[in-house]
């Protein structure tokens, strides 16, 4: 009975925390966040935009073998 209790002390710490309002946990999720954030907007202002390149609209792996063996054409794109 006492390893089940000790067992679930970490369980009953954190819903007494959570139940009196403090979220663990909450302010290192700010910290990264805002760090993404400052580093989306350095990249973006000190960078020109990249050129995307186009992919061709081939098919390949299985789409290419259902082509090949399909009884009617796909439906055209609208």
């Amino acid at each position: 009975m006492l390893e089940i209790g000790i067992a679930l002390l970490p369980l009953l710490a954190l819903l007494a925390s959570l139940f009196m309002g403090h979220y663990p946990g909450h302010d290192a999720i700010v910290r990264l966040s805002e760090r993404l954030a400052s580093r989306r907007r350095q990249r973006s202002a000190r960078s020109a935009p990249r050129p995307r390149l186009s992919r061709a609209a081939a098919a390949s792996g299985g789409l290419l073998i259902a082509l090949g063996i399909a009884k009617r054409p796909p439906p055209l794109a609208a």
